[in-house]
C-alpha cells in the first residue's frame, strides 16, 4: 500500500500540485487531501494509476526498481550526464530541480532528433509543469545514498528550491564527443534561463504539445518540431 508520505513525496518530487494529481486519479482535491492525510485509502485501481504515473512497480512486492522501460546502461549514462550537467551549472542559482528536468528533456529529445539515437532515453511524462522524467527520483535517491551527489534546499525569490550538488566528477570516458557536444549545446541555449522560462519553452515544443496529460511524451514527435526547436537540418521538400 502506498503510504500518505510516499504519495506526498512522489507528488512534490515531480512538481505536481494536489489539484493536478487529483484530476489524474479522477477524484476531487478534497478527496485527494484526505488520501495524503491518511483519512482515505486508495482503491486498487487508484494505486495502479499512481504507479503508472510515476513509473513504479507494485509496492506490495516490496520492489523498488523502476519499470524496465530503459536499458540499464542508459540509466548509468543518465547518472554521468546528470553529474556532468550539475558540474556545469553548480554556480547557477536558477538551476533547481524543475529547471533540471527541462534541461534533461531537451538533451534527450534534441539528441534523438539530430542523431536518430537515444542518449539517456529517459521516459518523460506530460504534466502542467512540463516534461518530468519518471526515472529521476529513483536514480537520484540511489546516487545520494552512494554519495555521488547531495540535495540542498534554499530560497529562490519567494520559493523553496531543491538543488543537487555533485560530490564526484562525471566519468567523461562514458560520454562520447558527440554526446558532450549536445549537452554543451543545450546548456549554452537554455542554461541561463529560469525554471519558469524553461517550463514555458517546453510547453511550446511539439512532443509536449501533442502528448496527453499524464501520459508519456513520445520521442518520435521531435521530427514534427517547429523551426524554433528543431536542431536537425532536413532536406528541402
Amino acid at each position: 500500500m502506498l503510504s500518505k508520505l510516499n504519495i506526498k513525496a512522489l507528488r512534490e518530487s515531480h512538481g505536481m500540485s494536489q489539484a493536478y494529481l487529483a484530476e489524474r486519479l479522477g477524484m476531487s482535491r478534497p478527496t485527494f487531501i484526505k488520501v495524503e492525510k491518511g483519512e482515505r485509502i486508495l482503491t486498487r485501481p487508484e494505486e495502479e494509476r499512481v504507479r503508472e504515473l510515476f513509473g513504479m512497480v507494485d509496492e506490495f512486492t516490496k520492489a523498488t526498481d523502476i519499470r524496465i522501460s530503459v536499458p540499464q546502461k542508459k540509466l548509468e549514462k543518465f547518472k554521468q550526464v546528470l553529474l556532468y550537467v550539475l558540474e556545469k551549472t553548480a554556480g547557477n542559482p536558477k538551476i533547481g530541480m524543475t529547471a533540471l528536468y527541462k534541461l534533461l528533456y531537451f538533451i534527450d529529445f534534441d539528441y534523438y532528433e539530430k542523431y536518430d539515437q537515444q542518449l539517456m532515453g529517459l521516459t518523460y511524462i506530460k504534466n502542467h509543469y512540463g516534461p518530468t522524467p519518471r526515472e529521476f527520483v529513483k536514480v537520484v535517491e540511489d546516487m545520494k545514498q552512494a554519495g555521488d551527489l547531495e540535495e540542498v534546499r534554499s530560497s529562490y525569490f519567494a520559493y523553496e528550491q531543491r538543488k543537487f550538488l555533485p560530490r564526484k566528477s562525471a566519468n567523461l570516458a562514458s560520454l562520447s564527443g558527440q554526446e558532450k557536444e549536445m549537452i554543451d549545446s543545450v546548456l549554452a541555449r537554455y542554461g541561463d534561463k529560469s525554471a519558469t522560462e524553461l517550463t514555458r519553452l517546453s510547453h511550446e515544443d511539439t512532443p509536449y504539445v501533442v502528448a496527453e496529460d499524464g501520459k508519456n511524451i513520445e520521442y518520435e514527435h521531435v521530427f514534427y518540431r517547429t523551426d524554433g526547436f528543431s536542431v536537425r537540418e532536413y532536406d528541402p521538400l
